[in-house]
């Protein structure tokens, strides 16, 4: 549980965001003719919301309802005077869901330090006996097979470096290849050096593209595969792949970005970014020890 000092320091570096982003929006967006306003504006601000989620995320509470109406409206009344009711709440979610991923892209992401890995974890969204009475992600979800599994739901793609900080995020329903992220230029795009990933990204082109733009993809062979000559410090890299298993697992278990209470798609978005940005705050991640070399196998003399 964060104290109340990194409460009000999350909520600045929020609100200084929204403001901006509230500025920009102003700026670039396309005026309408006067219309009557029948809506009052909320009296929670969009860095509240995008605080209490952050909040939720790290308090160890299963139940966004509970702790909002045990947690905030009672023992943080005094940080957040003006609450609403909580049916109100969930309604201002789905307007923080833009700010909040930009806030995260913006000002949460580390930066890449030359080695990074990459890997992808299930969010499935009910279980497979209700597959076919399923709902609420109808024609959005999909259904796609992990190491544990057949699961319905999406995929959570991350790339972290070794101090254990998020690089890149994204987001694809179950059914999507593993490697097909990689191709989006803008889920690489800050990335240089090596890049460690598990054999579901083994693919030739895969490689051949990512090393014109400066990325040497690392990975373990299949057994139908031939031996291929490999430095001492990549085989390594390959075993400390458990640093991004382990944020999947904080993510799940601490941050609880999967559950099967899902009532809508943007709420679902918001339950996953809060939970990004919560991991961002944490102040222990999981992290390897690396020391730099000069690797001269490609000199000339």
């Amino acid at each position: 549980m964060f104290t109340e000092d990194k409460v009000t320091e999350i909520f600045c570096m929020a609100d200084d965001f929204c403001k901006f982003f509230d500025a920009m929006m102003k700026k670039y967006t396309i005026k309408e003719a006067r219309k009557r306003n029948y809506h009052r504006d909320g009296t929670l601000s969009k860095a509240e919301v995008m605080v209490i989620m952050i909040l939720f995320h790290n308090s160890g509470y299963r139940c966004l309802k509970h702790f909002y109406l045990e947690h905030v409206c009672k023992r943080l009344r005094h940080l957040f005077p003006e609450v609403v009711s909580y049916n109100r709440f969930v309604e201002l979610e789905k307007e923080v869901a833009i700010p909040l991923a930009l806030f995260i892209k913006k000002v949460l992401l580390g930066k890449c330090t030359g080695v990074s890995f990459v890997d992808s974890t299930p969010l499935r969204v009910c279980r497979n006996q209700r597959i076919h009475i399923h709902k609420t992600f109808k024609g959005i979800a999909q259904r796609g097979k992990c190491s544990m599994g057949w699961f319905f739901g999406f995929k959570l793609h991350l790339i972290c470096n070794e101090k254990g900080e998020l690089l890149s995020f994204m987001i694809t329903p179950g059914d999507v290849d593993d490697r097909k992220p990689l191709d989006h230029k803008a889920f690489v795009e800050f990335l240089y050096g090596k890049l460690v990933g598990d054999k579901g990204y083994v693919g030739k082109e895969l490689f051949q593209r990512l090393f014109v733009d400066g990325i040497q993809l690392i990975t373990k062979l299949k057994s139908n595969m031939k031996g291929a000559i490999m430095s001492m410090s990549d085989r390594l890299l390959t075993r400390k792949r458990a640093i991004i298993e382990t944020i999947n697992d904080e993510l799940k278990n601490i941050a609880q970005v999967e559950h099967s209470r899902h009532r809508s798609f943007d709420n679902f978005i918001v339950n996953i970014l809060g939970a990004l940005a919560a991991y961002c705050f944490f102040p222990k991640k999981p992290c390897i020890a690396c020391e730099r070399a000069i690797d001269r196998q490609l000199a000339l003399f």
